[in-house]
């Protein structure tokens, strides 16, 4: 299967990609139904031929599911899952509940429940 660039694969060593789509969570094999999902926040993981697995979490974006057993990933925001740290998430939540709850502008809470969404996604992937 292949996939598009930055994922740190190429077309001959994965066999399986589990996404979080909208519609829920998916796993592509080979000849998968040619697609186009819509990705919410959370975990990529690319399951190799050899038996290891790669993690990658997204902010969000789109999966294209081509003919040919093409596997394409746009996404805003996407690294590799042990860049992150879960002190760290965790206590950006804290700040992020804190501005969302908090007396500041609409815009600000808005743009807090957002990061909050994301964060949550994350954190659940770090489990």
């Amino acid at each position: 299967m292949g996939m598009g660039e930055g994922m740190g694969t190429d077309e001959s060593d994965s066999v399986q990609v589990n996404i979080a789509a909208e519609s829920g969570e998916m796993g592509i094999l080979a000849q998968h139904v040619p697609s186009i999902e819509q990705l919410k926040p959370g975990l990529v993981e690319v399951i190799e031929e050899a038996g290891g697995n790669k993690q990658f979490f997204l902010s969000g974006g789109f999966a294209t599911v081509q003919a040919g057993s093409v596997l394409s990933i746009n996404a805003v925001e996407g690294y590799p899952l042990e860049d992150f740290s879960a002190e760290n998430v965790r206590n950006q939540i804290s700040e992020a509940q804190k501005i969302a709850g908090g007396s500041g502008s609409e815009q600000d809470k808005a743009e807090a429940n957002i990061e909050l969404e994301v964060l949550e996604s994350l954190q659940a992937a770090l489990k």
